[in-house]
């Protein structure tokens, strides 16, 4: 009987311990945060009906002049890495209407391999009810792995003003996107019946892909406006006036506008992009895009 070579049972140990060491290893802590809200319309406007935080995920409500309910999402883990998992959700009641936004940029880190951040928004509005989604950017780092996903539900005669913008890398701090991976998923529905659906993937050197002519010709930040009212039309001739020459907007629906933005980086993209949502939005954009 031949025995077998030493160097075969040394391997075998060898893969055994990584293998049991691996097993062992602690798992990284990871941050889970939740916002969920209702609010109702009033003598007085628009009032909070019903709120419900968890874990890294808060909500603040500034006073505002504004008749609109405004509510500031906070996410206290300053930030998401791989595992983390934040949803927001929110329920507009007839006539009522919603600002919602972030009291800073959110940031993506970078994440373990194998590990994918959630980030994920549901927003329904009922009869002649009115939402305003509008997040600060999302800033990708170096390594970052997060999927993104929008969902809003709208009554035939509701309305909704929605941007993600959207920075690969601070250009200003000389940051580089090389390695990283990204999905970005807006589905919006009108009484359950599919309105618009968009979807964004980049994985891999997200830079090399920006450069391509037809990709972004190398710009550094993103963003998308969807407004769906019945003034859309009538809107976008304003619209395409305020806009750089690296943008588009158009009407895709009788009432539905969508348009794209691109800038070379975070500040360019926010000196167009604030004067278009002030316009929409009747100069009451939240007090935290100013600062």
């Amino acid at each position: 009987m031949t025995l077998p070579p030493k160097e075969t049972g040394i391997t075998l140990t060898t893969d055994i311990s990584q293998q049991m060491a691996q097993a062992i290893r602690p798992a990284q802590p990871r941050a889970c945060g939740a916002v969920a809200l209702s609010v109702k319309q009033t003598k007085r406007g628009t009032a909070l009906q019903g709120l419900r935080q968890s874990g890294s995920f808060r909500c603040l409500f500034p006073r505002s002049k504004s008749p609109r309910l405004e509510a500031v999402l906070v996410n206290t883990a300053g930030g998401i890495t791989g595992g983390d998992d934040m949803r927001v959700s929110a329920e507009v009641h007839a006539k009522a209407a919603l600002t919602l936004t972030t009291q800073a940029a959110e940031r993506a880190y970078r994440a373990q391999p194998g590990e994918m951040g959630q980030l994920q928004t549901r927003l329904t509005v009922a009869a002649k009810g009115h939402v305003n989604w509008l997040p600060q950017e999302t800033i990708l780092f170096q390594g970052c792995a997060l999927s993104r996903q929008l969902q809003v539900d709208l009554a035939e005669d509701a309305s909704a003003l929605l941007v993600e913008p959207l920075v690969f890398g601070r250009q200003a701090m000389g940051e580089e996107v090389t390695q990283g991976q990204f999905i970005d998923r807006v589905l919006l529905r009108r009484s359950g019946q599919e309105l618009y659906r968009d979807s964004l993937r980049f994985d891999g050197n997200m830079q090399a892909q920006l450069d391509r002519p037809h990709v972004a010709a190398g710009a550094r930040a993103l963003a998308t406006l969807i407004y769906v009212a019945p003034d859309a039309s009538g809107q976008l001739p304003r619209l395409r006036s305020m806009l750089p020459l690296r943008a588009g907007a158009s009407l895709i629906g009788a009432d539905l506008l969508v348009l794209r933005l691109l800038a070379a980086d975070g500040h360019e993209l926010r000196c167009s992009l604030v004067p278009i949502l002030n316009h929409l939005t009747q100069d009451t954009l939240p007090r935290c895009w100013m600062i």
